[in-house]
């Protein structure tokens, strides 16, 4: 079994693959250069679901990644309840008059029932029922797809909750001290060099550093090509929570948050989101006004709740837009744990990773998702990237 461990990073991937690895008695180190959920889990809608993954291996990973929730969310109980985890279902329809969206919708229903995905369709008088603070004048007349098994995670909860479950098994924390170097010996990864001079002896190195993924490839000469995108979010508080399911309405999508607050956010708003002249990602002012107005036009009751945070997270999407998962050829002892719809997946492909961490064989799950990949052919041009 391996000893010394180091998780590089302290995001829903990082916590799940230590918890994962700690439970079976791996000595696990993860290391963060800031602190736990301020990266790009702390700035996510974290939508969970399988609905908007195209149908083969990447579907069936995120549908095992939302029975993998499931599974943990069943296990903790009392204290440790999973106060994190809400499978509340998820709403969505195509604009008025665009024909296009209708089509594509009905399509993508077809082939997840077709699939034994679980889905049905909703009348607005239906949709209205189940989501009373919905302005009805929003929806359409029929053809508002329910996806029931879905919904949304508090990653900051869920990442606290397996940070724990790994330090009760003799896991240790590194906050503040980011990664400079890794050293190689002999075809492996032999230490982990750190910003504060301190070197640790490693016998696995996994690399759930985010948008960082393609940066900590490269100290091993791994070239992973990265083509990260930055998502706006606007969280406002109301005295009564408006919405109680993901909604993925044409202009805006909503979602609760905590007690009392409702995320939003609009994918066509992303593209506002800039580097400043003093270094900070920033989001332009009038974005962030349009979203608000969408979010309170399609949901009236949130018209007076008062702003109380922009949230700007910087999704790490490989190449291909697919993850990268488990052992480099090259390099056996070093592994990844990097996609895009991390909260999906970090509990399932944490633990297939951890799994192959630990000796297991796992390749029948992880082949399409290998590193090598990207040395075999060139990937698809940037388009659509799966959520």
């Amino acid at each position: 079994m391996a000893a010394n461990v180091i998780v590089i990073g302290a995001g829903v991937y990082g916590a799940a693959v230590a918890a994962s690895l700690a439970r079976r008695g791996a000595r696990v180190v993860v290391v963060e250069a800031g602190l736990p959920a301020h990266g790009t889990s702390g700035a996510t809608f974290s939508w969970t679901n399988a609905s908007a993954k195209p149908a083969g291996p990447y579907r069936d990973l995120n549908v095992a990644g939302l029975a993998a929730h499931r599974r943990l969310a069943a296990e903790a109980t009392g204290a440790t309840r999973a106060d994190w985890y809400h499978e509340s279902g998820n709403l969505q329809w195509a604009a008025a008059g665009d024909d296009e969206a209708r089509q594509k919708l009905r399509a993508k229903v077809t082939g997840l029932l077709d699939d034994g995905y679980q889905a049905r369709w909703l009348s607005r008088s239906e949709a209205a029922d189940i989501e009373p603070g919905i302005d009805s004048a929003g929806l359409p007349a029929d053809e508002i797809a329910f996806f029931p098994h879905e919904g949304w995670v508090a990653p900051e909860r869920l990442i606290s909750y397996l940070l724990s479950v790994a330090a009760a098994h003799g896991a240790e924390l590194l906050t503040g001290d980011g990664v400079v170097a890794l050293e190689t010996s002999a075809g492996q990864v032999s230490a982990v060099r750190m910003a504060s001079g301190r070197t640790l002896a490693v016998a696995a190195v996994v690399n759930c550093a985010g948008p960082r993924a393609g940066v900590i490839a490269e100290l091993v000469g791994l070239d992973l090509p990265m083509r990260n995108t930055c998502g706006l979010l606007v969280r406002v508080s109301a005295a009564a929570l408006p919405v109680s399911r993901v909604v993925h309405a044409p202009r805006v999508h909503l979602r609760p948050d905590g007690a009392a607050g409702l995320l939003m956010h609009s994918p066509a708003l992303d593209e506002a989101v800039r580097t400043s002249d003093t270094g900070p990602v920033v989001a332009d002012d009038t974005a962030v006004r349009r979203l608000l107005e969408a979010g309170r036009a399609l949901c009236p009751a949130a018209h007076d709740a008062a702003v109380d945070g922009v949230r700007i997270g910087e999704r790490p999407i490989p190449g291909d837009g697919l993850p990268v998962l488990g052992r480099a050829a090259d390099l056996p002892n070093f592994h990844f744990a990097v996609s895009h719809s991390g909260v999906t997946l970090c509990l399932q492909a944490g633990g297939l990773v951890a799994d192959e961490v630990l000796g297991l064989d796992r390749d029948e799950a992880l082949a399409p998702f290998r590193f090598e990949r990207f040395r075999a052919a060139p990937g698809p041009a940037a388009g659509a990237i799966p959520s």
